[in-house]
């Protein structure tokens, strides 16, 4: 079946219907990642957008175990060829059929590299994955520029609180989209993760006494987060430490006064080059993030710069001057080849007076 792809800036892109076949506009964002497709699907930050995969063949391994949530949450997935044979002795199914379970209508076939072109020069837009061959152009375009991501925190999160079992320390874990391996790379460590929805009330995670905070990352603008944000200024005063990822990066700055802006295209790929400032290493890490942290907005008395993305010199994390807190926009439980970042989870421990 065909299917288009029709942006905002009235570029159109035909190929083939993959997944479902229902009519989605969506904001459109690219990733370079080579592998991990899956994880990428199933990353909860990508709700609200579609997915345009850089490298030119994706699904060869087809579907396994290495899900980052219990779902697939892009609202679309735009690849140039799909693997329709893959082949691993962990595969557990096709893409094809992965994105019909899950109702994410997708399209294979266009050119790729000219879309991420366009994205790259003209900065991320919406667009429609449509297989109505009769649709007008003109009638669609005043309706993707009308289109809103809006807060999708509240799609992502748990919906109650659970706990995973551990020996050592307790930490309450805030899930705003979290990828699975948050929770397991504190796990590894022996702590105790309870994990609370998204609007958990400060009082109510302080009145356990957790000997950290976890914040975790999410999809949307942060300043959507408006509930969240007032909630992270009592967690932050209670003196508890405090490690976030991504979009718990940019809500604790907000919480701390602190600016975030939308970058034209956003990191997305999981061979972003980041630079630790105190030891001028450089670490390539894992991404995912439309927003960023004004570093020229901060007030040095609360936080000072602790990583730099070495392309764009933008901020990716934060060091907090007068309580035990501290944020990276990266990803370091993730594994997009070196676990050299995995460290922070090592510093968290050490913060909260363990091994």
């Amino acid at each position: 079946m065909r299917a288009f792809l029709i942006l905002e800036d009235g570029s159109v892109f035909e190929g083939t219907s993959i997944g479902s076949t229902r009519e989605v506009i969506s904001e459109i964002v690219f990733n370079t990642s080579m592998t991990g497709y899956l994880e990428v699907l199933t990353d909860p930050s990508y709700a609200g957008q579609a997915v345009v995969m850089t490298y030119p063949l994706i699904g060869n391994y087809g579907i396994t175990p290495d899900m980052e949530s219990k779902r697939a949450w892009p609202d679309g997935y735009i690849v140039r060829e799909l693997s329709r044979m893959p082949s691993n002795f962990r595969c557990e199914g096709s893409i094809s059929d992965f994105l019909v379970k899950y109702d994410i209508p997708g399209i294979a076939g266009i050119d790729t590299r000219a879309l991420t072109k366009i994205l790259r020069e003209k900065g991320t837009m919406n667009g429609m994955i449509t297989t109505d061959e009769g649709c007008q152009t003109a009638e669609i375009l005043p309706k993707l520029k009308r289109y809103r991501t809006g807060s999708v925190v509240e799609r992502v999160t748990c919906r109650e609180k659970y706990v995973l079992e551990g020996k050592g320390k307790r930490v309450a874990l805030l899930d705003f989209g979290a990828k699975k391996n948050i929770a397991g790379s504190l796990q590894k460590r022996g702590c105790q993760v309870t994990v609370y929805p998204a609007h958990t009330p400060a009082e109510e995670i302080l009145g356990a006494s957790p000997d950290g905070i976890m914040l975790s990352n999410g999809p949307g603008d942060p300043k959507e987060c408006t509930g969240i944000i007032r909630e992270l200024k009592k967690l932050y005063a209670s003196g508890i430490p405090i490690f976030a990822i991504c979009l718990g990066h940019q809500l604790m700055a907000l919480a701390n006064g602190a600016d975030t802006y939308k970058m034209k295209y956003g990191h997305r790929g999981g061979n972003h080059p980041v630079k630790d400032l105190k030891t001028g290493r450089v670490y390539i890490s894992s991404q995912n993030h439309g927003y960023v942290v004004d570093a020229g907005r901060l007030n040095p008395k609360l936080a000072v710069p602790a990583f730099v993305n070495v392309n764009d010199g933008t901020n990716e994390g934060l060091l907090y001057t007068e309580r035990p807190v501290f944020t990276v926009q990266f990803h370091p439980e993730a594994c997009p080849g070196p676990q050299d970042s995995a460290y922070l989870f090592d510093r968290f421990m050490e913060m909260m007076g363990g091994k």
